[in-house]
């Protein structure tokens, strides 16, 4: 992942359930009757991300901590190059399927209160446009100038959520059998397109994704990313909607558990089998990439709720809560330079102290003191009871 902006910037800024309707609620969104699960699940997720603003998991990866622990776990902080799957990987899927199982919970909350098809249609609508606007606007931040570019997850998400709406009210078999079709379409178009320099399916730069963002974009991303990832990606935002719907169902907690883990365990075990045949690419979203990473989607989502609501450590839970609350305002703030602006604040407080231990203990000390000063942005914003929301 290429800092905040790139393609699995914080999508959670849609993820909010409950207070939709209200985006500037002054109701603290730990309110009883909220599956705290999920606000834990979106918030520890938030809180990985604003991490890497912070530079730290580059430094994990300097090589002199090769072969360590702290080593490992950084380079698995970092996308894997092409074919395979790194932990970091999961970041877009989590956030996608996330958005898709707060839904049943937001739009089911509205529906259960009154207000028409057409209105929550409408709101849809509106929350899926905002999400284009910002994935496009903040690609031109970073140049300082105009530019036309959708590899940003947020414009991806506003694709998948908009399907995901407009396809809920379906029954499951119908949602999973068109989560199928999409993912059998991607296959077939990166296995059957013809058009010279664009026919290797899976190398990159040459495949069928590449060729539509030369045709709409007449670039290519530095990254090997593909727009046309918010086609099989929206299985994930579907995945989560079906997710959600067990959660909101009468089933007994286990029962809601097996579900999810089973079906989350059939999703890495048909992910990684496919693999041989169809490469599990993240970069260009194949097939077995996007089932295996909902796979553990399912499962993170099974554990969660474990933990948070049937075990009721949700006290506990806070902490990355009070991220996930905000998520729209700290993606904001660490995508237009305030990790960068944070760091400069910290840094000569922190390599004064710390820099006799050695320059990089005293960076990776700044990295930590800059993650926590972004926590407590959160906590601040959350004490002032101000959630920023879509």
């Amino acid at each position: 992942m290429n800092g905040v902006n790139s393609p699995e910037a914080a999508t959670a800024l849609a993820t909010a359930p409950a207070s939709d309707k209200d985006g500037g609620s002054k109701k603290p969104p730990a309110a009883e009757g909220r599956l705290v699960s999920l606000d834990f699940f979106r918030g520890l997720t938030m809180f990985m991300l604003i991490g890497e603003a912070t530079g730290l998991y580059e430094l994990l990866r300097d090589p002199s901590l090769h072969g360590t622990l702290l080593g490992g776990i950084g380079w698995q902080l970092e996308h894997h190059p092409w074919n395979g799957l790194h932990s970091w990987d999961l970041v877009q899927p989590f956030f996608m399927f996330i958005v898709g199982v707060a839904m049943p919970f937001s739009i089911g909350k509205r529906w259960a209160r009154g207000d028409s098809w057409r209105e929550t249609f409408r709101h849809a609508l509106t929350r899926s446009a905002l999400l284009l606007f910002f994935g496009w606007a903040l690609y031109c931040i970073g140049p300082g100038h105009l530019t036309f570019e959708l590899w940003n997850v947020l414009a991806q998400l506003s694709f998948t959520y908009l399907v995901a709406f407009l396809m809920m009210r379906q029954p499951a078999r119908v949602q999973l059998a068109f989560t199928i079709g999409l993912l059998i379409a991607t296959e077939l178009l990166y296995r059957l397109w013809t058009v010279p320099g664009f026919n290797q399916p899976f190398v990159p730069d040459h495949g069928f994704g590449a060729w539509v963002d030369m045709a709409i974009m007449g670039k290519l991303s530095d990254g090997h990313w593909a727009a046309f990832n918010a086609i099989p990606t929206t299985a994930h935002t579907m995945w989560g909607v079906l997710a959600g719907q067990v959660l909101a169902s009468r089933r007994v907690p286990w029962q809601k558990i097996r579900v999810l883990a089973i079906a989350g365990a059939i999703g890495i075990v048909a992910g990684y089998s496919l693999d041989p045949v169809t490469p599990i690419i993240k970069r260009i979203c194949t097939s077995s990439f996007v089932i295996v990473s909902g796979g553990w989607c399912l499962l993170a989502l099974a554990f969660s709720y474990w933990l948070i609501d049937v075990l009721g450590w949700k006290r506990w839970a806070i902490f990355f809560n009070i991220v996930g609350m905000n998520s729209l305002a700290i993606y904001l703030f660490t995508n237009t330079g305030g990790a960068e602006w944070f760091h400069k604040i910290a840094r000569p407080f922190t390599m004064g102290l710390f820099a006799w231990t050695s320059p990089l203990n005293a960076e990776i000390v700044t990295s930590l003191v800059v993650w926590g000063m972004l926590w407590f942005l959160c906590f601040w914003l959350y004490k002032k009871r101000i959630f920023i929301k879509i």
